[in-house]
C-alpha cells in the first residue's frame, strides 16, 4: 500500500529483526492513519532535501520494541515515529535543514548510539499540539540538540 508518492506501508513496517523473531510487525487500522501522516512528513523532508531517504526504523509493535530494547512509550509504537538517513549528508546536516525550512515536527533527533548515526522525526498523536523538540541521543545521554 502507497501512502505517499515516495513512501509505502511496507517500507515503514519492514523490520529484519520482526522477520528473524517471527513477530507480527502489522500495524491497526489507527497506526496506519498515523504512518500516513508520518509519510507525509517525509515528503516534506525528502522535498527540502532534493535526495532519497532511507528510512531505517519506522513503525514498531510493542513486542518488536520491546524485543530491541526501546522504550513502550517510544512514538514508533504508534506509527508516529521514523528513523532515517541520507546519502552524502550527515545527521546534523538534515537536522540543520529542516530546522531552517521550519518544517514542523514534534520530536527530530539526532542519534549516535552503536557507532551507527541517523535522525528520528516523529509527528504529535493525533489532536496533540507539535512539541518542537529538538535533541541529540549519543553514549552521553540525551540533551537539547546543540
Amino acid at each position: 500500500m502507497q501512502l505517499t508518492s515516495h513512501f509505502s506501508l511496507d517500507e515503514l513496517t519492514h523490520s529484519n529483526k520482526a522477520y528473524e523473531l517471527g513477530i507480527d510487525n502489522y500495524p491497526s487500522p489507527d497506526e496506519v492513519i498515523n504512518l500516513g501522516r508520518l509519510a507525509n512528513k517525509l515528503e516534506e523532508v525528502r522535498a527540502i532535501l532534493n535526495k532519497p531517504i532511507h528510512i531505517t526504523s519506522g513503525y514498531r509493535c510493542l513486542e518488536l520494541n520491546r524485543a530491541i530494547g526501546s522504550s513502550d512509550t517510544s512514538q514508533h509504537v504508534k506509527g508516529c515515529a521514523a528513523d532515517f538517513q541520507v546519502d552524502g549528508l550527515t545527521p546534523s546536516e538534515i537536522i540543520n535543514f529542516i530546522l531552517s525550512y521550519k518544517i514542523e515536527f514534534d520530536q527530530i533527533i539526532e542519534e549516535h548510539l552503536g557507532g551507527k548515526s541517523w535522525v528520528h522525526i516523529s509527528v504529535p498523536d493525533r489532536g496533540k499540539k507539535a512539541r518542537k523538540q529538538a535533541l541529540t541521543i549519543d553514549e552521553h545521554g540525551t540533551r537539547l540538540w546543540k
